[in-house]
């Protein structure tokens, strides 16, 4: 639509969609990282109990979150910083992704449970099927419906709805050993210890991503609405690497864990061996790749000038993170599959709590 208001606006409503996501790590990855275990152990049992417990608490939680969001609608956009010419599109787009809250945290964390479980194809088919979904929804809703950033966030809702009806469909057909059946859903102290122990520690890392994000958006709104919408573009344009390395390391997750719990320590270093090559392989060809076309790729967004102009300046800064980004993310992932709990709550803090933040405020000043 070429209005960098409405860009802004759901720039500025993404740190709450990631609180969501954060919430969803907790069951996806907790829950995950211990099903690839207990798989390695044939505990088959209990990887029924956890994956039930992973889905209702999930999906407990996702309810908590809509009405909380609702009620505090008002106070959640001041805080992440909509303006004047922002706020009703934000509202209008939160109000949606709030009432949509528990298919989004189910779509996230049931997908890391079929993939810890080895069926990568999928977790991969459900997750595509939702997001050819929304690609297909977002013009209709948005341009033909005439509904602007509230289409986009109902097409992004129903695609996420889409993919955990697959999901429940594979945990009822397809999976001998996941099961979202009430009658495995038990209040056990180690079943919960594990899931907790390891998907706080990742959901926190979401949880400060989001925080950095709010603090960014307020800091980014005192230069005008065009920041905020060339931030927005950027980290959309940015996903796409992300989001791969992201995929490569979870694609890791359950073959370390798997051979961690069997023993076999050799096969889990060469696997991380490999996906480390591949990670910062696939990091340097993008961020050669945006370095050369970062002007053309922001205006396939919002064909605006000042957009355009701030979104090539970020975009070369941002680059300069990818080639290692996905070393990160594999380190981050390798303590999660062998439940080393402590590191990776370390490894989360530190990143945003001890560095991004203070650069933010330094450099800002």
């Amino acid at each position: 639509l070429n209005d960098p208001y409405q860009v802004a606006a759901v720039t500025i409503t993404m740190p709450i969609f990631l609180f969501l996501m954060a919430f969803g790590s907790i069951f996806g990855i907790g829950g995950g990282a211990f099903i690839s275990r207990l798989l390695g152990m044939k505990d088959y049992e209990s990887v029924k109990k956890t994956s039930s417990f992973a889905f209702y608490g999930g999906l407990f939680v996702g309810l908590v979150c809509t009405i909380l969001a609702l009620i505090f609608m008002p106070n959640l956009l001041n805080i992440s910083g909509a303006s004047e010419n922002t706020y009703l599109f934000a509202e209008n787009y939160l109000r949606v992704i709030a009432l949509g809250a528990p298919v989004i945290i189910l779509g996230f964390s049931l997908g890391q449970l079929i993939r810890a479980e080895g069926s990568a194809k999928e977790a991969m088919f459900g997750m595509m099927l939702g997001t050819v979904i929304n690609i297909i929804l977002d013009p209709i809703l948005i341009l033909w419906a005439g509904w602007g950033v509230q289409g986009a966030a109902i097409a992004t809702v129903i695609a996420n709805l889409i993919s955990v009806l697959y999901y429940l469909r594979y945990f009822k057909k397809g999976s001998s050993v996941l099961s979202v059946s009430f009658s495995y859903f038990v209040f056990d102290s180690k079943i919960i210890g594990e899931i907790f122990s390891i998907g706080i520690p990742a959901s926190l890392n979401s949880l400060l991503m989001s925080s950095s994000n709010i603090v960014l958006n307020n800091f980014a709104v005192s230069y005008g609405d065009n920041v905020v919408a060339a931030f927005g573009v950027i980290g959309r344009i940015n996903m796409l690497p992300i989001f791969l390395l992201i995929g490569l390391a979870q694609g890791a997750q359950p073959l370390l864990g798997y051979n961690y719990a069997s023993g076999n320590i050799k096969r889990m270093k060469e696997a991380m061996k490999f996906t480390g090559m591949i990670s910062a392989g696939i990091g340097s060809l993008f961020a050669i790749i945006f370095f050369f076309t970062g002007r053309s790729l922001v205006r396939i967004f919002i064909d605006d000038a000042n957009v355009i102009l701030l979104g090539e300046q970020f975009i070369r800064v941002i680059i300069l993170s990818l080639p290692i980004l996905g070393i990160l993310m594999l380190i981050t992932v390798t303590f999660q599959a062998i439940g080393a709990a402590r590191p990776s709550l370390i490894l989360s803090v530190a990143r945003q709590g001890f560095v991004f933040l203070p650069v933010l405020l330094i450099g800002n000043y």
